[in-house]
C-alpha cells in the first residue's frame, strides 16, 4: 500500500525533494575531505580521500587554484554538482590530492541566437543548459535523458541520448569550442588556459571532447544549437518475437527512437518519436516517472521486498512484481502527460525543452528527506549495479538473439532486470572524438540488484547477467559507457579505440606530469596495470571474472562455471548440493 501513496504522492503534487547531498565531505572546512558519487559507492566501495577542496566561482579563480597545486606538485582531480558518474573517475592518489569542483562554474557567457551558438562554463547542469537555449528558441538536439548531469559531466564521459540521425545522439558532437585550464610550464606561470576547436587545433578538441578528467579542468564550452522544434512521441509496447530484425531497423525510421525490453515478458515498448514543426498542436512534458521525487518510506519499503526476494531466492514474487511495476508505467506512460498535468492519449506532441530531459527529485525544496531520488544514500532506497554497453549494430541481432536464449533456458531469470523497468535501449553512432564511439551501435542499459551491507553476498539469477555482460564485451566488441559500469567492463579497454594513441599524444602535451592522472585512469588508458582486482568474492560485483570458485561465494552454494549460451563466459551460478 505505501509503494502506492508514492504514485498518488508523485503523480498529484508538486512537492519537490531534498535536495542532492554534495558529494564531497571535508572534516576541516575544505581540508580533509572524502568524496563519492550520488549513489555513495564506488564499484570496489573503496573510500577515497583528498587533502582539500576547492570551488573556484570564475575561470580566473580555477586558473589560480591549477597554477597553485601544479606548482606544489600535487594531483589534482574535477568533481562535478551532483557526481554522477559511477566509476572512480573523480579520485585523486591517496590523501594528498586536490579536488576542484565545478559547483559554483555555473553560469552562461555568452549567447548568441543568429549564430544559435550557447557558451556556458562546465559546472552548468544539463537542465539549465536545456532552459537557457530555450530562451533563444534554440534546442540542443539529443541529450541523455537525466538532466542532474553537469556540461563537464557529459564531456568527461561521452553522455548521450538516442539518435542515429545527423551527427548522432553524442551532446560532445554539437561543441565547436573548449576552453580547458592545465597545468604550466615555470614560464607559463604554471598554468595554460587553451582554446580548442575543430580549425584551430584538431587533435587536442578531439580528445577534449572526450577527456576523462585528464587533461585538465574544462572551463567553459561552446554549443552550436538548432532552432526549436517539436516533437511526438507515441509508446507502443509489442512482442519480442521479431526483435532482433527490428533494433537494427528502427532507428532509421524514427529520430529519437529507443526501446524498454523486457526480456522475461517477452515484450518490447518501442519509442516512436519524431520531430514536427513547431507550430504543430500540443504542450506536451516528458517528466520521467522514477526521476520524480518518491516517498522515502515507500523506497524503503520496496528495498526491503527486493532484499527479502534476494535473501529467499523467490524468483516468482520477483517476476510477478516486475511485471506490476512495468505494467504500471507503461499505463502512465512513463510520466510524459499532454500538457504538462494529465495524459489523455497519444501522439504527445511538445516542445524540444519539455521533451528531452527530466530529474525534478533533484529540485532544490528542503522537506526533510520526506522526499528523495530513488537512489540517494541517505535514505534506504535503491542501491544497484550498473552495465552500460554499446554493441555495433552490425552484432545486435545475435546479441539479442543470445539473450532470447538465455531466458528460454530459464524464463524468469531476467526479471531481475525488469525492476528497474528492463533493459534501456538507445542508439549512438560514430565520434569523430577519439574515444567517443566507433561505429554505430545500440547501447544496452542493464540495472540491477546490489547488497548495501556485503559484496560477498551474490545475487539471484547473477550468472544470467554476467553472461550478458561478458558476452556483449568479449563476443560482440562493445564499447563501455565511460561513466556507467562495473570494473570488467574498462578491462583492456583502450584497445578497442583506433584514436587510443593520438589522444595519449595530446594527453602527454596537455598534462606531461600526470597531474590529472590517478592509477585508475591509468589502468583504464592501458598506461599502468589493470582495472580488475583478484581476492575471495571479486566476481560478485564485476570487480573481476571469475576463474576458480572463490571469485564467486562457494560457501553459498556459487561456483565459477561456464556460460549457458556463451560457454566461453565465465559465472558466479548456484550449484545444487
Amino acid at each position: 500500500m505505501i509503494v502506492w501513496l508514492s504514485v498518488i504522492f508523485c503523480l498529484f503534487t508538486s512537492a519537490s525533494s531534498t535536495s542532492s547531498d554534495d558529494p564531497v565531505k571535508c572534516a576541516f572546512g575544505n581540508t580533509m575531505c572524502t568524496v563519492t558519487n550520488s549513489y555513495g559507492a564506488f564499484p570496489d566501495r573503496s573510500i577515497c580521500e583528498a587533502a582539500k577542496v576547492e570551488y573556484p566561482k570564475t575561470e580566473a579563480e580555477l586558473v589560480s587554484v591549477v597554477a597553485a597545486a601544479t606548482r606544489a606538485g600535487q594531483k589534482m582531480r574535477v568533481v562535478t554538482r551532483y557526481s554522477h558518474s559511477i566509476p572512480k573517475l573523480v579520485c585523486t592518489d591517496g590523501k594528498d590530492g586536490i579536488l576542484i569542483s565545478t559547483k559554483f562554474l555555473n553560469n552562461v557567457v555568452r549567447a548568441d541566437r543568429e549564430a544559435k551558438t550557447l557558451t556556458v562554463e562546465s559546472g552548468v547542469t544539463l537542465r539549465q543548459l536545456i532552459g537557457e537555449a530555450a530562451k533563444l528558441e534554440l534546442a540542443l538536439p539529443y541529450a541523455p535523458y537525466w538532466w542532474g548531469l553537469t556540461v563537464g559531466g557529459i564531456m568527461g564521459t561521452g553522455a548521450h541520448g538516442s539518435s542515429l540521425w545527423g551527427k548522432g545522439s553524442a551532446v560532445h558532437d554539437y561543441v565547436t569550442e573548449i576552453r580547458i585550464v592545465s597545468p604550466g610550464s615555470v614560464s607559463d606561470g604554471y598554468v595554460k588556459v587553451r582554446v580548442l576547436s575543430e580549425s584551430m587545433n584538431p587533435e587536442a578538441f578531439q580528445a577534449a571532447k572526450v577527456s576523462l578528467g585528464v587533461l585538465g579542468v574544462i572551463s567553459q564550452v561552446t554549443f552550436v544549437l538548432q532552432p526549436m522544434f517539436k516533437r511526438s512521441l507515441t509508446y507502443v509496447m509489442r512482442k519480442d518475437s521479431d526483435f532482433g530484425d527490428q533494433a537494427v531497423t528502427f532507428g532509421e525510421k524514427h529520430e529519437f527512437a529507443d526501446f524498454i525490453w523486457l526480456p522475461s515478458q517477452g515484450r518490447v515498448v518501442y519509442r516512436m518519436d519524431d520531430r514536427v514543426p513547431f507550430n504543430t498542436s500540443g504542450d506536451g512534458l516528458f517528466e520521467f516517472f522514477p526521476f520524480r521525487p518518491q516517498l522515502s518510506t515507500a523506497l524503503a519499503v520496496n528495498r526491503l521486498v527486493e532484499e527479502s526476494e534476494e535473501a529467499s531466492a523467490d524468483s516468482n514474487r520477483r517476476c510477478v512484481r516486475t511485471e506490476e511495476t512495468s505494467s504500471f508505467l507503461f499505463s502512465i506512460s512513463y510520466g510524459v502527460t499532454n500538457n504538462g498535468l494529465i495524459f489523455t492519449g497519444y501522439p504527445v506532441i511538445g516542445s524540444q525543452d519539455r521533451m528531452m530531459s527530466s530529474g525534478s527529485c533533484l529540485d532544490s525544496i528542503q522537506d526533510g528527506l520526506i522526499t528523495a531520488c530513488p537512489w540517494d544514500p541517505r535514505i534506504n532506497g535503491e542501491f544497484f549495479h550498473q552495465t552500460t554497453l554499446s554493441v555495433p549494430l552490425t552484432h545486435v541481432k545475435d546479441f539479442i538473439n543470445d539473450i532470447k536464449a538465455l531466458v528460454k533456458i530459464e524464463p524468469k531469470s531476467l526479471c531481475v532486470l525488469e525492476g528497474s523497468n528492463g533493459i534501456l535501449m538507445r542508439y549512438v553512432t560514430s565520434s569523430p572524438a577519439f574515444l567517443g564511439k566507433e561505429k554505430k551501435a545500440l547501447d544496452f542499459d542493464l540495472t540491477y540488484y546490489r547488497s548495501k551491507d556485503d559484496p560477498l553476498t551474490p545475487r539471484l539469477y547473477e550468472d544470467y547477467v554476467e553472461e550478458i555482460e561478458q558476452m556483449a564485451l568479449l563476443k560482440y566488441e562493445a564499447l563501455p559507457h565511460w561513466g556507467k559500469n562495473r570494473n570488467i567492463a574498462f578491462d583492456g579497454v583502450i584497445r578497442k579505440y583506433k584514436n587510443a594513441n593520438a589522444f595519449l599524444k595530446v594527453k602527454e602535451r596537455l598534462d606531461p606530469l600526470g597531474l590529472f592522472s590517478t592509477e585508475w585512469t591509468d589502468q583504464i588508458l592501458g598506461l599502468k596495470g589493470n582495472v580488475t582486482i583478484v581476492k575471495q568474492g571479486c566476481a560478485l560485483e564485476g570487480l573481476c571474472i571469475c576463474s576458480e570458485d572463490s571469485h564467486c561465494a562457494p560457501n553459498k552454494g556459487y561456483m565459477c562455471r561456464p556460460g549457458k549460451v556463451y560457454r566461453e563466459a565465465r559465472v558466479c551460478t548456484r550449484v545444487s548440493a
